[in-house]
């Protein structure tokens, strides 16, 4: 998945939450608006060609200085948001890097 895709179809409102994926936003505390503004300045981290369920991919954005992470696979032509969190110790050392 292109980062740059994604953000294309999140300019259109081309997105959806999956249930899971909005409980885990709520979890941490996140607002859409906070979700909406890391995806469109995010960056791609990993890539999942397959998980059993198609193509997702990992993408690390900034909601002001709050780093997230959006999990994002498709649904038809819509980006699905599979899950959101805020990268914490000790699953991440970093933003950027596994514990």
């Amino acid at each position: 998945m292109k980062v740059e895709e994604i953000q294309a179809r999140v300019r259109q409102n081309l997105y959806v939450y999956t249930g899971h994926g909005d409980i885990e936003r709520q979890a941490d505390g996140l607002t859409f608006t906070q979700v909406e503004e890391a995806l469109l300045n995010g960056e791609s981290l990993e890539q999942y060609p397959n998980t059993g369920r198609g193509e997702s991919c990992l993408i690390l954005g900034y909601a002001g200085e709050i780093p997230i992470h959006i999990v994002c696979g498709w649904r038809g032509e819509k980006v699905a948001i599979i899950t959101v969190y805020i990268p914490s110790f000790p699953n991440f050392i970093n933003p950027r890097t596994r514990g």
